[in-house]
């Protein structure tokens, strides 16, 4: 799973300068003008580090320094993202995503590097990477379906710095949660189409109807027609959430909740909660696309980062219904090893 390049071999005190460099233009990509201060507060570093990189950046003509403060160049701008790729290089992201995508039959697996956990700027990057690859491969007259949270409602904001714009149909594809009104389906959605010069449709019920209400409900006109244009998605972008977190947004009562953690449920999409070998454990009678729906889905997108949502993303992947997912640093090194160490406990009781 290591990925030894020239660089390291030959250089390996480069490796720690490139990310630091590349840590401060990205801060600078995504919230410039900074002062020296604020730049140095936002990255925990010294004002002597800021101020040495800054000066050797602005010799190489990617910052200005400015009364306002510092900014990226013309020049600067684009390296962010070339550097980005270095440094997805050396670190050996590449054959982390070729194993992790091998051993959990995904058409693709992306990371970023960084933990989402311990930086909030790899969020960022979790949400640009997104965009980008949306940018990439969506369509005129495309259909794409949405969930809501809070990765989702990043990648939404991102979308203007890097999409060209199209006639695309996004959708939700869940009812709400009764959360913050940025994070729910319904506004995520309507960001993305404004975004990428595209119109939406709205999904103007609860996640958490009973059966007897969706079986009211589900033969109103309204509701068939959004069914049917979820059933035609050609792209569908969730978040994974673990199972814990999605339990208390959705409200559920201390008997289900002691039930999903005596079953090992620990992670969660599209109302159903999965186990770390992918097996369902409980599901609730939510609104909205559910899995048996995903296999007329041309592609499945997962998005989520960070340590703490390794062992969800294991588990939401290992059900299957996944085409491709988007994830950090963090999540990805975590699940590898997850892998790596269920194979030997299965080797060993194999003996």
């Amino acid at each position: 799973m290591e990925d030894t390049t020239i660089i390291q071999r030959v250089a390996p005190e480069l490796l720690p300068i490139l990310e630091l460099r590349y840590k401060i233009l990205r801060q600078l990509l995504f919230s410039q003008p900074l002062g020296r201060r604020a730049l140095a507060s936002k990255l925990q570093l010294g004002e002597r580090i800021i101020r040495r990189e800054l000066e050797k950046l602005r010799e190489g003509g990617l910052v200005e320094i400015g009364p306002d403060g510092v900014r990226l160049t013309s020049k600067g701008t684009p390296i962010v993202a070339e550097l980005g790729q270095l440094v997805h290089q050396l670190r050996g992201l590449r054959h982390l995503e070729e194993g992790l995508a091998r051993e959990l039959g995904l058409r693709r697996m992306m990371v970023v590097p960084g933990d989402s956990d311990e930086d909030p700027m790899v969020k960022k990057d979790l949400a640009r990477a997104t965009s980008i690859y949306l940018d990439k491969v969506l369509k005129d007259e495309d259909v794409l379906a949405v969930t809501g949270g809070t990765t989702l409602a990043e990648v939404a904001r991102s979308l203007p710095l890097f999409s060209s714009r199209r006639r695309v149909i996004v959708v939700p594809a869940r009812g709400g949660l009764g959360e913050e009104v940025e994070l729910q389906a319904n506004t995520v959605a309507a960001v993305f189409a404004r975004q990428l010069g595209g119109s939406y449709r709205l999904f103007h019920l609860p996640d958490d109807l009973s059966e007897e209400a969706m079986h009211t409900i589900s033969n109103e006109p309204k509701v068939r027609q959004i069914m049917a244009l979820l059933r035609k998605a050609r792209y569908v972008l969730h978040g994974i959430g673990t199972a814990e977190e999605m339990a208390r947004r959705r409200g559920l009562g201390p008997r289900q909740m002691d039930l999903i953690r005596s079953r090992q449920g620990v992670g969660e999409a599209f109302g159903y909660y999965f186990d770390r070998q992918g097996r369902i454990v409980y599901s609730t009678s939510s609104t909205g696309l559910r899995l048996e729906d995903l296999e007329g889905i041309g592609e499945v997108i997962a998005v989520g980062g960070g340590k703490g949502k390794a062992e969800a993303a294991l588990a939401v992947l290992s059900s299957k219904y996944q085409h491709v997912c988007i994830t950090d640093e963090g999540a990805a090194r975590l699940m590898w090893s997850l892998i790596e160490g269920d194979k030997e406990i299965s080797h060993t009781e194999g003996r």
